[in-house]
């Protein structure tokens, strides 16, 4: 009886989170529907809002699948997939999003150039000492203050953001392999299950991604002030970062029996809490993403302006007489770029999806560049490793011809053989020294037989 009671209060409270998570799922959809569409409406600024748009879509990508996962909880691994793949993919392209409205890679690298131009120029002394704690292995200046400045930052910072998107689609894939292999365990931390090994390595992925963005995001803030960049950091990482570890401090919780760890009570709480969030986040895009500042642009740098004047002749009665007088009319047309929602979204899939397909191949040969290097290093090395041993092998042999050469009779003659074995000595001096032929060695031995 009590059984059947507990399980009729899940379910009531199963119900009442479905309609609350629907409710936020709703406001969630609204309002970025909204931004999403304003910002497609006015497309003025390709390069930066087709990035804003793909961080903006998260919203509605992370609510449906939380509450399509509340609702069917089966399909919970699915969504996760499906939400894991895009998130890795909103951080890259938030990065690019802030390398947009710098100008573009090139200018960024002229950025970074001339900051770190400015910082070698700096004088390393000023007059004051430095305070012990200031010093070089401070673990608090090493966050804080770069020391890789110039085109090898933002090399540094892409390969970050990509070795993450591909990580963390590659490891959401293999938890969906292991999981029907029954070896995965979602949220067990124990040894013989694949989710405590996963979660390490998106962990450290993760956190190396978000370093590579805060470094980044340290050298240009100045630069970036005019889009409010920290609002726009904030949002976008309660999102991406805080709903991982989120997930993860649920799994202790429920492993280490402070939540209800039965049945999919994890998942299902991790999946209200995020449709809750993301009607949140939704509002905080209205404000943090607005599109209002690309309402209004400079036509000369976006824009065509045609102008064409009509001129027209009429009379103008004054008094008794009529003047004749002339009256222009000039029209002012501008043209302005992507004002189509249909060419803005085509511009969003073709332009976007060739960048990410160009920065994930330099991505890869990066990465397969120090690995080809060190594996070569290691066929050298077993190479000069097995020459060495041949070439030990074979004067050892050296030695005991030698050694049989000199070998003398009891009586104190000397052995008939001594010419033979002189000839085995010469054969195999030959083979270590290499510098004469088989041949060689086999005339010595037929004028040795003609001798005797």
């Amino acid at each position: 009886m009590n059984y059947v009671d507990d399980q009729s209060t899940d379910t009531n409270y199963h119900t009442i989170a479905i309609i609350v998570a629907v409710c936020c799922v709703l406001i969630a959809l609204l309002l970025s529907s909204v931004t999403i569409l304003q910002h497609l409406k006015f497309y003025t600024n390709p390069e930066e809002q087709k990035w804003i748009v793909v961080v903006l879509l998260m919203v509605p990508v992370y609510a449906c699948e939380s509450i399509f996962s509340l609702w069917k909880p089966m399909f919970a691994l699915a969504c996760d997939i499906l939400r894991s793949c895009y998130e890795s993919f909103a951080l890259y392209s938030f990065g690019s999003y802030l390398i947009a409205c710098l100008g573009g890679e090139r200018r960024v690298v002229e950025l970074l150039e001339s900051e770190k131009e400015a910082l070698l120029k700096e004088p390393l002394l000023d007059g004051k000492e430095l305070k012990p704690d200031l010093n070089r292995g401070s673990l608090c200046k090493f966050f804080r203050q770069p020391r890789i400045l110039g085109e090898r930052l933002l090399e540094i910072e892409k390969f970050g953001l990509v070795q993450y998107m591909i990580l963390k689609t590659f490891c959401s894939f293999l938890a969906m392999v292991l999981e029907l292999l029954g070896v995965y365990g979602d949220g067990e931390f124990k040894w013989y299950y694949g989710y405590p090994y996963i979660a390490v390595v998106i962990n450290f992925s993760q956190m190396w991604a978000l370093y590579c963005l805060v470094k980044f995001y340290h050298v240009t803030r100045e630069r970036l002030q005019p889009i409010r960049p920290l609002a726009k950091f904030i949002s976008f990482k309660a999102i991406v970062f805080a709903t991982w570890w989120q997930g993860v401090g649920i799994a202790l919780l429920c492993y280490f029996q402070v939540l209800p760890n039965h049945g999919k009570f994890q998942t299902q709480l991790q999946d209200f809490l995020i449709c809750v969030e993301m009607a949140i986040a939704a509002v905080a895009h209205v404000f943090v993403f607005s599109a209002k500042p690309y309402h209004f642009l400079p036509v000369s740098e976006y824009g065509k302006v045609s102008t064409k004047t009509v001129t027209e002749v009429v009379k103008v009665e004054e008094g008794d007489e009529e003047k004749p007088a002339v009256i222009e009319e000039t029209e002012t047309k501008v043209e302005a770029p992507g004002t189509s929602v249909k060419e803005s979204m085509q511009e969003i899939v073709v332009e976007g999806g060739q960048h990410v397909v160009d920065d994930v191949k330099l991505t890869l040969n990066q990465a397969i560049e120090p690995v080809g290097k060190g594996m070569t290093k290691i066929q050298e090395t077993i190479h000069h490793l097995s020459v060495g041993d041949d070439d030990k092998k074979s004067e050892v042999e050296v030695d005991e011809y030698e050694q049989d050469v000199t070998r003398i009779k009891p009586d104190g003659s000397v052995d008939d053989d001594n010419e033979k074995l002189e000839v085995r000595v010469e054969k195999n001096k030959q083979k270590v020294s290499k510098n004469k032929t088989r041949e060689t060695s086999e005339v010595s031995v037929v004028e040795e037989h003609k001798h005797e």
